[in-house]
């Protein structure tokens, strides 16, 4: 569909802060007319469904500072330089320091683009199994977070009605449950 790409001519990144930069792209739209568009750029994130062995999941909640609440959710953060692409270091080193918890193994689950209209975020989803609490957390400063352990079909349930509003998991609860059941 080449009658609908940009051309990227210029740009740079208009503000700086600890997650992601604002980047402004200066683009060509199809029609030679140009503008601007700005968007989040941010490294790519991984959330881990992490199961026990008698099959319950391992959820946090975390203050949010962006809706002015504490949101349910599953863990997760960002690659980092040290993991150099190694998606099952991230999900191992972010499932201790926001749980506590260790795992037997990882398997992907899925890749998406949560808000490609806004954001060039790339979340990986991974599931987590053999969960069992193992060391101290090592939360980050600005990570206000509880952790508790819940059956697998309650979870289901507060996605599915609603009481969860968080979308990394909605995303992976509801794809979990397409491809085993």
């Amino acid at each position: 569909m080449t009658g609908l790409t940009w051309k990227t001519t210029g740009g740079g990144i208009d503000y700086t802060c600890p997650g992601f930069d604002v980047r402004r792209d200066e683009v060509r739209f199809p029609d030679g007319t140009e503008g601007e568009y700005h968007y989040l750029e941010e490294p790519p994130a991984v959330v881990i469904l992490p199961f026990t062995p008698a099959g319950e999941v391992v959820v946090i909640d975390e203050w949010r500072q962006a809706v002015g609440r504490v949101n349910r959710g599953l863990p997760a953060g960002s690659m980092e330089p040290g993991d150099d692409g190694d998606l099952e270091a991230a999900a191992a080193r972010e499932l201790a320091e926001e749980t506590g918890y260790a795992a037997d193994g990882f398997e992907p689950l899925l890749d998406v683009e949560p808000s490609n209209g806004v954001s060039n975020s790339r979340h990986q989803h991974v599931l987590a199994r053999g969960c069992e609490p193992t060391a101290e957390r090592d939360l980050d400063h600005d990570e206000s977070i509880a952790v508790e352990v819940v059956a697998y079909d309650d979870l289901l349930s507060d996605v599915v009605d609603g009481r969860i509003d968080d979308g990394r998991t909605v995303t992976a609860v509801t794809y979990h449950e397409l491809i085993t059941r």
